[in-house]
């Protein structure tokens, strides 16, 4: 697939000292791996079907058909509680923007999926491990407000583990905001679908993430709320081998579907496709 012009730009302008690696391993069966075989196989290992963490444009480009109008770019974090540990918070920040090549751990905007015009949001993990803070908040609410206003479906792909600590209460009311908008954003009737990728944990699992109309897991994500060896050690007993990945909670009944990445884009295209098709029912 040739890649955007719009995500050529920013890979010209964000050249990392990883793109130097030209090999890579797969942490689940020791494969050594081409990176740029691994790029074009949607960053599933080929031998074990593990699925890597994907950087948010990579991933946004993987399911948007052209271009994609991002907003919300401009609202960047402060420090409110002047957090220091080892680092101060700013410096954390810096940091974590050089890893990622991101503002933070969230991209929101607009764009068409099988000429299915959507919102969409995309959390990344390499940003501060994916964690909510105000701005991931402010800018998810600020897309589902717009995606209301234009009556289009709204899609976000979570990665996170958790609310923030930096930012601490300010950090845990973007559950609530968040949940407001999306519950805003139904009540006019709009399709909102969720894709849980690895991992989804935290105040991310226990607010918007298990609120859509669909709930799709991606194969193998790891989704759940508290680690394992918390919930172990509180409950005294052994839990399953496959206990929070997304392949459970489908056995369970806590998600609609579980989806390979190579069919992803393909699933949203008909669940859109679905959705714009059905007629409303006669009173």
């Amino acid at each position: 697939m040739a890649m955007p012009e719009w995500l050529r730009r920013r890979r010209n302008k964000h050249e990392t000292t990883e793109d130097a690696a030209q090999w890579t391993k797969c942490p689940k069966c020791g494969e050594v791996l081409y990176r740029k075989d691994l790029a074009a196989n949607l960053s599933v290992c080929p031998k074990c079907h593990y699925h890597f963490r994907m950087h948010a444009f990579d991933r946004v480009s993987m399911i948007i058909d052209s271009d994609f109008n991002e907003i919300g770019n401009e609202v960047v974090p402060g420090d409110p509680l002047k957090w220091t540990d080892t680092k101060s918070y700013p410096d954390k920040l810096a940091a974590a923007r050089e890893k990622s090549q991101l503002t933070e751990g969230v991209v929101c905007g607009f764009g068409t999926i099988a000429g299915h015009a959507v919102a969409l949001a995309v959390m990344d993990f390499n940003f501060r491990g994916g964690t909510m803070g105000t701005v991931v908040g402010e800018r998810i609410a600020m897309l589902l407000e717009e995606a209301r206003k234009r009556k289009v479906p709204c899609i976000i792909f979570t990665a996170s583990g958790g609310a923030r600590m930096e930012e601490g209460m300010l950090a845990l009311m973007q559950m609530a905001k968040v949940t407001a908008a999306v519950s805003r954003f139904m009540g006019d009737g709009n399709f909102f679908l969720t894709v849980l990728t690895d991992p989804t944990t935290g105040g991310v699992s226990a607010s918007f993430a298990f609120q859509g109309d669909i709930i799709i897991g991606e194969a193998r994500a790891m989704i759940g709320f508290a680690g394992r060896r918390v919930i172990e050690q509180t409950i005294r007993q052994k839990l399953p081998d496959n206990f929070q990945t997304a392949e459970f909670l489908l056995e369970k009944g806590h998600i609609d579907m579980v989806v390979e990445r190579s069919h992803m884009k393909e699933t949203l295209a008909r669940l859109l496709d679905y959705t714009a098709k059905k007629a409303p029912v006669a009173v």
